[in-house]
């Protein structure tokens, strides 16, 4: 079963960017909601007798280790007063986050990110690294890390990040109001407010940020084409300060059926843009001479997503059964156009137009369902998910006297790529005397369709049955040995589908290929963990394999450097990997984390596959100490130099410092200090037969913010 196809590529034109009247209204309206929600007046019937009230108080725990997961309460954590969701992940033991977004877990790079334990349009392909330097940490109750995820989760491949957003149904009405400044004219503001009275509760929120990061790169290209025998240099050098402007506005209502059955809608919108001034400077060598130009551009840039969900639940004595319809949507331009400004040899000013436009659709419905059994509990459930990307990418030299423009037939295409996921899992949990097993298996079955706006249309069908296990044994009362096992198939990123050539820069271009495979992955992961007084610990070790591996194919035209994708690539894994907790009195507390792993890559090169061994590892420390109503912590990162498909990657650290003072009941103080020794500077080196390029990428993620949180009651 297939997508009906979307208007052609061409009609992306009306997502060119979010109408800003459109969230004019959706703020006016949250703002009208929220005001009347923390207004309501709560107070019992006058026909209804005064109740006894018993109030239990108990403190969450701040690490909770499942069979098949661990969740991390995040909820207090000082950094996200002031943070991003990325800055939350990045101070969540065992996840490892570069400045620009990549995630790592355990370091496995293969990691989906889940909201609410739901894929969503936002946190897909390269549009996750903004959206979670641009979500606000505070609206993140826990992470759950899970690094071998059950036959119950979608895993696409790897491991899973699922980020579970707050939701307040305490009695009566509360409100906060948020802010944070910190230099360069970066800002965000907050509020939100919620009510719950009877059985109905109403949740909602509106924030403005204005954040930004100034990035410096650097890339030096030594090339040879064995056709032609030509040989070149090219180096490209910049420095940027991209500004966003971010609003964003979320809504849910709980609402009590009966006893047993409750339904909830929840409905979120973001809205991003910027407009960054990119100076790059151009140096190319040749036997034919030299060219010196800076090549400048101005954006816009923007991006906005919604999503809104519906969800049943019904829960009796020993069964529970949950529904879930939701749709997400993503769309964003990245404007192309450019001016060159020519050093050497002198000419005029060239002048380009350009821009690539995207959209992207999911729909999913879920039905989970499980029911205690007399040796533990099953479940089982299905899982639909719709998936349209569409893009459309133009490129065209313009004539600066008439201002004509000469679309470039190579870089100038638009193609959609329409995805179906059908999946059915059965799990069963067991436990018998010291044991404690969970048992999986997952059907699903893919499929593809790729429909160029000039060319033929491609499809694709994959089904495969996707095994998990999870076993645990209670060696004593505080000590337990696990071990875990997943087989899964990761699908091929949208954009890598595309079968035309896209601009990036001057001299860089990518084409995808319709033709990718699924990559095929398979992880087994044996532990302890121990618990003591004050103290608590655990040790695994993993083995991890990769079939099928997508890997870059790079080559040479024109002096322009075109990757490509490919299937053919191996990749295993296996190191171990530590974490170590030490609270000795209820104001301190101490902990580490670190992994320290060999990857053996296999990769296709011109003259056939090359082999490349490494070790490579990761560090994660913190601290916390409190007294009185002051609360200072500290986190600090660190990844070694790793290899990388023909190439390494240098190390990069991060150190973070907070400090919340609450001043009073309601108000409290936050200053963070982020990256504090400026270690977020990270080279690069590929060595392949076309070609040898070594670079840099230096985001300056050094800032120091001061905020407050004042809540209503």
């Amino acid at each position: 079963m297939y997508f009906t196809q979307q208007s052609p590529p061409h009609g992306c034109k009306h997502i060119i960017a979010a109408n800003p009247f459109r969230f004019a209204v959706v703020r006016a309206t949250f703002s009208l909601g929220l005001f009347g929600l923390v207004a309501l007046p709560v107070k019992a019937r006058a026909e209804e007798p005064a109740a006894a009230t018993v109030t239990v108080t108990a403190k969450k725990e701040p690490v909770v280790k499942k069979l098949d997961k661990t969740v991390y309460d995040v909820s207090n954590m000082a950094r996200a007063a002031n943070g991003t969701g990325q800055d939350v992940l990045q101070s969540t033991p065992e996840v490892s986050v570069t400045a620009d977004g990549q995630i790592a877990v355990k370091g496995n790079t293969q990691v989906t990110v889940l909201v609410n334990g739901k894929p969503t349009a936002m946190m897909s392909g390269d549009d996750r690294a903004v959206a979670l330097q641009t979500m606000s940490g505070t609206d993140i109750a826990s992470i759950e890390v899970i690094t071998n995820p059950s036959a119950a989760y979608n895993a696409n491949g790897g491991a899973i990040v699922n980020i579970v957003l707050k939701r307040n149904r305490k009695p009566g009405a509360h409100a906060q109001i948020k802010g944070s400044a910190t230099d360069q004219g970066l800002w965000n503001v907050g509020a939100s407010g919620d009510v719950t009275r009877k059985d109905i509760s109403v949740q909602g929120s509106l924030a403005y940020r204005r954040d930004g990061t100034q990035k410096s790169r650097r890339s030096a290209v030594d090339w040879n084409n064995p056709v032609s025998g030509q040989a070149g240099t090219t180096v490209q050098t910049s420095e940027i300060f991209v500004r966003r402007k971010v609003q964003s506005a979320a809504l849910g209502v709980d609402y009590a059926l009966s006893d047993t059955d409750s339904l909830s809608l929840s409905a979120r919108y973001n809205d991003r843009a910027s407009r960054p001034l990119l100076d790059t400077l151009n140096v190319a060598r040749t036997g034919a001479g030299e060219s010196i130009y800076h090549r400048i551009s101005y954006g816009p840039n923007e991006q906005a997503d919604d999503s809104a969900s519906l969800n049943y639940s019904h829960q009796d004595s020993g069964t529970a059964l949950k529904a879930m319809l939701q749709r997400s949507n993503t769309r964003g331009l990245i404007d192309k156009s450019y001016r060159d400004e020519f050093v050497e040899p002198a000419r005029a000013t060239g002048y380009s137009r350009g821009a690539t436009r995207s959209a992207r659709q999911l729909n999913q419905a879920t039905l989970d369902w499980s029911r205690a059994s007399g040796h533990g509990q099953w479940g089982m459930g299905l899982d639909i998910q719709d998936e349209v990307n569409d893009l459309y990418n133009y490129q065209a030299s313009v004539d600066r006297l008439t201002g004509a423009e000469t679309p470039d037939s190579d870089t100038t295409n638009g193609y959609a790529v329409a995805t179906r996921l059908s999946a059915a899992y059965l799990t069963d949990q067991i436990s018998h005397g010291k044991w404690e097993a969970l048992l999986g298996g997952r059907i699903e079955r893919m499929a593809l369709r790729v429909s160029p706006a000039q060319g033929v249309m491609r499809t694709g069908r994959w089904q495969a049955f996707n095994p998990s296990l999870h076993v645990k044994y209670a060696a004593s009362d505080k000590t337990d040995l696990t071990l875990s096992y997943r087989r899964s198939l990761q699908r091929p990123d949208p954009r890598d589908l595309n079968p035309f050539a896209t601009y990036v820069d001057a001299q860089n271009l990518s084409r995808g290929n319709p033709g990718l495979m699924p990559q095929r992955l398979t992880s087994w992961e044996i532990g302890s963990n121990a618990d003591l007084e004050h103290l608590s610990g655990s040790v695994n070790a993993f083995y991890r394999t990769s079939g099928d591996t997508v890997a870059d194919a790079r080559s040479f035209a024109d002096n322009v450097l075109v990757t490509s994708k490919q299937n053919g690539g191996q990749a295993r894994s296996a190191g171990v990997t530590g974490a170590l907790d030490w609270t000795p009195d209820a104001k301190l507390s101490l902990g580490m984390d670190g992994g320290a792993y060999r990857v053996v890559l296999s990769t296709p090169d011109l003259y056939g596959a090359v082999r490349q061994d490494g070790i490579a590892g990761y560090v994660n420390l913190r601290a916390s100490y409190s007294a009185g109503p002051d609360n200072l912590s500290l986190d600090a990162h660190g990844q070694t130099s790793a290899i990388t498909p023909l190439g390494r990657h240098g190390a990069t650290s991060n150190v973070n410092l907070s400090w919340k003072r609450q001043l009073t009941r309601t108000l409290s103080l936050t200053v963070n200090a982020s990256d504090i020794f400026d270690g977020s500077k990270r080279t690069y080196r590929t060595d392949a037969s076309t070609f040898r390029q070594t670079s840099y990428d230096h985001f300056v993620a050094r800032r120091i913010y001061v905020g407050f949180v004042k809540k209503l009651e």
